[in-house]
């Protein structure tokens, strides 16, 4: 299998980082774990908001899916840690063009 050109890959990453941070509970999110250390349990990510667990373990699948967020397995816990130098390698990236 060949891989993306590095334009289109760049763009790909453009496109996952800002498509996750285009909705306010995914921006909330990133907020709150960067508030809390970078780390959260599943738990205690849901319980700072309103909607149904669903509708969170959602957005934090899109988070995942982006890079923004990696799981860890402790116990019987998932531990969501905030991948901040992803954000900031590709949302810098991008702005940087605007420099």
């Amino acid at each position: 299998m060949s891989r993306r050109p590095r334009g289109l890959a760049e763009l790909d990453d453009f496109d996952a980082v800002f498509g996750a941070l285009a909705h306010r509970s995914r921006r909330t999110i990133l907020s709150v774990l960067q508030a809390r250390g970078g780390e959260m349990t599943s738990k205690a990510i849901a319980a700072r908001f309103d909607c149904s667990w669903p509708t969170t373990s959602q957005h934090l699948r899109v988070l995942e899916q982006a890079g923004l967020v990696t799981i860890e397995l402790r116990g019987r816990e998932h531990l969501y840690q905030l991948e901040s130098d992803r954000l900031h390698s590709v949302a810098g990236s991008w702005l940087d063009r605007f420099a």
